[in-house]
């Protein structure tokens, strides 16, 4: 039942993103009265799972969902229909049209991702504000993973800079980490400068299983589901963990491993309740949870509020951020020996990272952050992209000249086998990370 509902979180944001990034080109494209032949959602390989023609336009839903398109008359495109284009030019064809009128609409869609995650983001900021951990609330510091110590920070460590820039937010630190050259942190009250090298990253990034980083809490239970294992065996909110088996625990992480050190037996626990301390046993069934949660991580929140007049530049702004995030990890992605381009995910490490119940704050988030992603995705120029198309047509702005149908052509072949391959490197590893579970 869990993958259903991420599939369908999936199906339904793409469908979403795609109608809307196509009504981009669609809608410009009819105002200067080009004919559209096509508006599919999903492509239509060989056959659609439904189709209706109303006017001059045939829209339709394809049976593979990773993407859609608009097929406009007289335009060098996915489609290749050079029939058409042995024909002379007709007054409503693409090719037909002064090039500033192409050129708004082949960024139509591009547009329109950057609007709808503006407009996601402002909503969200004034209907829910802004909720994020400050670095200052940190108190305790981080909890480390094993990732996170292969690149030299401990348990404990507080990140206070990068690249002598300060750090504000906790859900910035992984990404600044990753595109940094030097972190600078507290441990144990003295300063550390901790150099970040490809070399490194690559290390890591070869089986990354988790992120570097989680904030350190304190061990007291936040709630206790009374089914399990933990209710039954009397545990409460506001129970503060001080050992496990034996060995002093004093943060939340340390109680985890304590429960995964536990495999079909007792956990033995003394807390501390309203000031006295008293004993509790656990029965830990291997590989199940016990049903308790953590207390300390809800204090660490802040929330900004914002109204209407704020809300909407604070959103174009969130917009332009993420753009820019997207844009920096580039960076890392391209250079081989971080082998960051293992953790690139298709749609089938997409659908695994989805909630496995319907969340609708995780769904517009997500929206929106995947909007921001395919508009520069999208205005990469790169043939058989809207990026290539735009690239052409600035170079025709430019000099005064077009390039030559063949030139379009072979640029749309090129671009088009690019993809194909990029899609199925993507696909492969996501495949593989899959395969390296049962390894």
């Amino acid at each position: 039942m869990d993958i259903v509902v991420q599939i369908a979180q999936f199906i339904a944001i793409i469908s979403l993103l795609v109608v809307l990034h196509e009504l981009g080109h669609f809608i410009p494209a009819k105002l200067f009265k080009t004919k559209v032949e096509k508006f599919y959602l999903f492509f239509d390989v060989k056959y659609s799972l439904f189709k209706k023609k109303i006017g001059e336009t045939v829209y339709g839903i394809g049976w593979l969902p990773l993407g859609g398109y608009v097929k406009i008359a007289g335009m060098i495109d996915e489609s290749m229909d050079k029939e058409q284009m042995k024909l002379p030019p007709k007054p409503y064809e693409f090719r037909s049209k002064p090039a500033w009128q192409r050129l708004i609409i082949m960024v139509g869609g591009v547009v329109v991702n950057v609007l709808l995650a503006w407009l996601i983001y402002s909503t969200l900021l004034i209907v829910k504000g802004d909720t994020y951990i400050p670095v200052e609330n940190l108190k305790d510091g981080l909890q480390v993973t094993a990732e996170g110590q292969k690149l030299g920070f401990q348990e404990g460590d507080n990140i206070i800079a990068v690249d002598g820039e300060k750090i504000k937010r906790f859900d910035e630190i992984m990404l600044e980490v990753i595109l940094a050259d030097t972190v600078e942190v507290i441990r144990n009250d003295k300063k550390v400068f901790i150099p970040i090298t490809d070399e490194a990253l690559g290390e890591v990034f070869t089986g990354l299983k988790n992120p570097f980083f989680a904030p350190r809490v304190e061990a007291v239970i936040g709630h206790v589901r009374d089914t399990l294992n933990a209710g039954e065996a009397g545990l409460k909110e506001g129970d503060r963990i001080l050992s496990a088996n034996g060995k002093p625990i004093r943060f939340w992480n340390e109680f985890v491993s304590a429960i995964e050190d536990t495999e079909n037996a007792n956990l033995n626990l003394t807390i501390d309740r309203d000031g006295r301390q008293i004993n509790k046993s656990v029965y830990v069934d291997k590989g199940e949870a016990i049903g308790v949660g953590t207390m300390a991580g809800a204090a660490l929140f802040k929330t900004d509020e914002y109204s209407l007049g704020a809300g909407i530049p604070e959103g174009f702004k969130k917009t332009f951020r993420e753009l820019s995030k997207q844009i920096r990890q580039f960076k890392v992605i391209f250079k081989p020996k971080t082998k960051a381009y293992t953790q690139v995910k298709g749609p089938i490490g997409i659908i695994e990272v989805l909630p496995k119940t319907w969340d609708w704050g995780f769904f517009w988030r997500f929206t929106a952050m995947f909007s921001v992603w395919l508009a520069f995705v999208n205005i990469l120029p790169i043939p058989a992209l809207d990026g290539g198309h735009v690239m052409f047509l600035l170079y025709e702005m430019i000099t005064g000249r077009k390039p030559s149908e063949k030139v379009l052509e072979y640029g749309q072949i090129a671009g088009f086998i690019f993809l194909v391959a990029l899609m199925g490197i993507i696909f492969g590893n996501d495949i593989w990370n899959i395969i390296k579970r049962f390894l």
